[in-house]
């Protein structure tokens, strides 16, 4: 690869593409047509026309993309721009991961420019739709190779960036938690006037027979509530339909209505024929009543609204662990791990256990009583207690030196120890990768892949051939399996690099055999 004088970028499948953009252009010209001859917006074959023409943008978008490196430096080509950059403005050549559907969705790559000025820019090409594609880093490296010759990398290994490294974007985070937010403070906006139509409700009493003929001027209950009309009816027919459509009781002669929207479970207890009541409440009915059944209208509740409101507000705060972990690996280069925000969501959900059931039975007023004052200070004490422990769970913690770790007893005795640390790389006593942990004590150090008790299996660790470079943390390139806690041990083994991965304590301890076999 470090021969390499030119490389030439071209999308796969560039046939199948033009043909693609070409089937696109014919559908876009039959909806044209169609347009001109009938003079419809809305027709069966425009709307085809119309899906291949953007089908057709598309794959003459993917199909004219193209990447040239040479001595001069990178030029990038696509349907609507072109870039030329120089060797020596280009700091350094990262891959970029994402993700389709989450962690676990379908994984693209693809090739990142970091500028000198601290820009970066995403190249059309090489793409890849796979972790492990020979082509992409075929043409990754021989870029490199490039970049080496005529320009000056940054970082002598491959940075590789995704959404679990401090370099990954914090936009859509922000984003997230203002829009969790905003939502917070409009279902709070709601809470009092919900809880006055809630109270209302209840206290609401049938109407008298002024109110009934609706003299002026009208008259209130105690409450201040709008008074209860009971209206008989008779069911013609019911209509119930699938829980994710709406479900119908309809009235014989159209009286008091023509239909009525219920819940399914009720459109299939009410039977054609049945005498029932209507209970109307501020012009809307709100009850059915028959012989057998009652259905009533749900009208959320103030503390069903605050409930809401709380819930969105600890929903922010988990885009907000996020930013707030990327704010504190800031120094970080772009490519290490971030610590996972799992503990702020525990914590989040310890704070959701007591402040939820305090939003719903005080939705208006939360510290109106001692006891709801009590509630609120000792659950405020427990959740600043979770925050803390969750502060302290997700620092950065450095590498440590081999030799720093403390020796346990059972080391002492001479007895087995198992320890879950895996070496990344192929090799003779680790075989496809096939270790999960590492056996310390009873004989010398050896892969397993097994957490014990015995040595079935186990694969000795050849420590005289190993040299250990430096201790790190763990980066984007060294795969998703491996925990963001964990740190990384780069060793020399007969000149062939290796990586073994393992929690910082348990880390040491295998250094610390491996380095000195006779401890």
């Amino acid at each position: 690869m470090t021969d390499v004088w030119e490389v030439t970028c071209r999308p796969p499948g560039k046939r199948t593409l033009w043909a693609l953009a070409g089937l696109g252009a014919a559908g876009a010209g039959l909806a044209a047509v169609r347009v001109a001859c009938r003079g419809e917006l809305l027709d069966l074959w425009l709307g085809a026309g119309l899906l291949l023409g953007l089908v057709g943008v598309v794959s003459l978008h993917a199909a004219t993309a193209a990447v040239r490196a040479d001595a001069h430096g990178l030029r990038s080509r696509t349907l609507l721009r072109r870039r030329s950059v120089p060797w020596r403005d280009v700091a350094d050549l990262r891959v970029r991961r994402t993700y389709g559907h989450g962690s676990r969705g379908q994984e693209t790559r693809r090739v990142s420019l970091v500028l000198r000025n601290g820009r970066r820019l995403l190249l059309p090409l090489p793409r890849s739709w796979s972790s492990h594609d020979p082509d992409f880093d075929a043409e990754l490296e021989a870029l490199r190779a490039l970049h080496r010759r005529y320009g000056t990398p940054a970082s002598g290994h491959v940075p590789v960036v995704s959404n679990r490294t401090a370099g990954h974007g914090w936009a859509g985070s922000l984003v997230l938690c203002a829009v969790l937010l905003a939502c917070a403070g409009v279902a709070a906006w709601f809470v009092p006037g919900a809880a006055a139509d809630e109270r209302a409700w209840k206290s609401a009493t049938p109407c008298t027979a002024g109110e009934r003929t609706g003299s002026p001027p009208r008259e209130r209950n105690r409450a201040g509530g709008e008074c209860l009309t009971t209206v008989p009816a008779v069911i013609a027919r019911t209509e119930a339909n699938w829980p994710r459509q709406r479900s119908w009781l309809y009235f014989a002669g159209g009286r008091p209505l023509t239909r009525l929207e219920v819940s399914r479970e009720a459109a299939q207890e009410f039977q054609a024929g049945d005498r029932v009541e209507l209970t109307v409440w501020r012009q809307k009915v709100r009850e059915v009543s028959g012989a057998g059944h009652v259905w009533r209208e749900h009208a959320p509740g103030g503390g069903e609204v605050a409930v809401l409101a709380a819930v969105s507000a600890l929903a922010a705060g988990w885009p907000a662990a996020r930013l707030l972990l990327r704010v504190r690996g800031r120094r970080l280069p772009d490519d290490e791990v971030l610590p996972s925000a799992v503990p702020f969501a525990g914590a989040l959900v310890g704070t959701a256990l007591w402040l939820l059931p305090l939003c719903y039975l005080h939705p208006t007023a939360p510290l109106a009583s001692s006891g709801a004052i009590t509630w609120a200070a000792v659950g405020s004490l427990v959740s600043l207690g979770l925050f803390a422990w969750a502060w302290r769970a997700t620092r950065v913690r450095a590498p440590a030196a081999a030799g720093t770790a403390d020796v346990s007893a059972a080391e002492e005795e001479g007895a087995e120890v198992f320890l879950a640390a895996r070496f990344l790389e192929h090799t003779d006593y680790n075989p496809f990768r096939f270790g999960t942990h590492i056996v310390l004590g009873g004989g010398p150090p050896a892969v397993t892949p097994h957490a014990g008790p015995g040595r079935f299996a186990a694969r000795r660790i050849p420590v005289e051939r190993l040299t250990v470079r430096k201790v790190r943390r763990v980066r984007g390139g060294d795969g998703d399996t491996v925990s963001r806690s964990w740190h990384i041990a780069e060793l020399d083994d007969a000149g062939e690099p290796v990586r073994l991965a393992a929690a910082p304590d348990d880390l040491t301890r295998v250094l610390r055999a491996l380095t000195d076999p006779g401890s």
